[in-house]
C-alpha cells in the first residue's frame, strides 16, 4: 500500500478537478502518482506541464523516449513506472524480447547506433551522471543536435525523479477508472477496454 493517500476528485479544488478530468479523458484514469502529488497543487500542476513538454514536444521520437524511460526505470527497479511504460514502449513498436533483454543492448543488432547511444546515456546518467565522458558525449553529439540531447536528458532526468518518488512511497499501479468521476460497473468495463496505461 502506498505510504501517502491519493486524493480523489471530491477532495480537490475546482482548478485541479479540471486537470483531473483532462487527464481522465486522455487516459481513462488519474494515475496514483498524480493524485498523490495533488497534495501540493502547485507542484502537481507544474509537474503535469513539464511532463507533457518533455514527452510530447521536440524532435526525438516518442518511441525512443519511452525506450530510455524503460531502461531508466529498470535500473531504478521501479515497478510502478515499468508497469505502464513497458506497455507504452511495446505499443510504439518495441518488442517484448527487446524490452525484457534491454540490459544486453550493447550486443544486440536490433538497436541502431543512435538508439544505443541514447540507452548508454540513460544508463550513465542514472548510475553516475558525473561519469559521462567527453568521448561518450562526442558519440552522442554525432547522432543528436543540442536540442535533442536536452530532450534525452530531460526524459532520463524526469524519470529518475519519478522513479525515486514512487519507490520511496511504495506507489501501487493505477487501476482503470481510478481518480475519475464515480462510475458504474459498466462504465468501468468500458474504461478498462480503452484505457491508456498510467504513468
Amino acid at each position: 500500500m502506498s505510504r501517502i493517500s491519493k486524493l480523489e476528485r471530491s477532495e480537490i479544488t475546482p482548478d485541479l478537478v479540471t486537470l483531473y478530468d483532462k487527464i481522465f479523458a486522455q487516459r481513462g484514469n488519474v494515475p496514483n502518482m498524480f493524485r498523490t502529488m495533488a497534495h501540493r497543487p502547485e507542484i502537481f500542476s507544474t509537474m503535469m506541464a513539464h511532463f507533457s513538454a518533455v514527452l510530447n514536444t521536440g524532435t526525438v521520437p516518442t518511441k525512443l523516449k519511452e525506450l530510455i524511460i524503460v531502461r531508466t526505470s529498470q535500473l531504478n527497479v521501479t515497478p510502478y513506472c515499468l508497469a505502464s511504460h513497458t506497455i507504452l514502449a511495446r505499443g510504439l513498436g518495441w518488442s517484448d524480447e527487446q524490452l525484457s533483454n534491454l540490459a544486453q543492448w550493447q550486443t544486440r543488432e536490433d538497436f541502431t547506433p543512435a538508439e544505443k547511444a541514447a540507452i548508454r546515456l540513460a544508463e550513465t546518467v542514472t548510475l553516475n551522471a558525473n561519469s559521462l565522458s567527453d568521448e561518450q558525449f562526442a558519440e552522442l553529439r554525432s547522432f543528436y543536435n543540442d536540442g535533442e540531447i536536452v530532450e534525452l536528458l530531460c526524459s532520463i532526468g524526469l524519470f529518475n525523479y519519478f522513479n525515486r518518488f514512487n519507490n520511496a512511497l511504495q506507489m501501487e499501479p493505477t487501476e482503470p477508472g481510478e481518480g475519475g468521476p464515480a462510475a458504474t460497473a459498466e462504465t468501468r468495463e468500458t474504461v478498462l477496454a480503452a484505457t491508456a496505461p498510467a504513468c
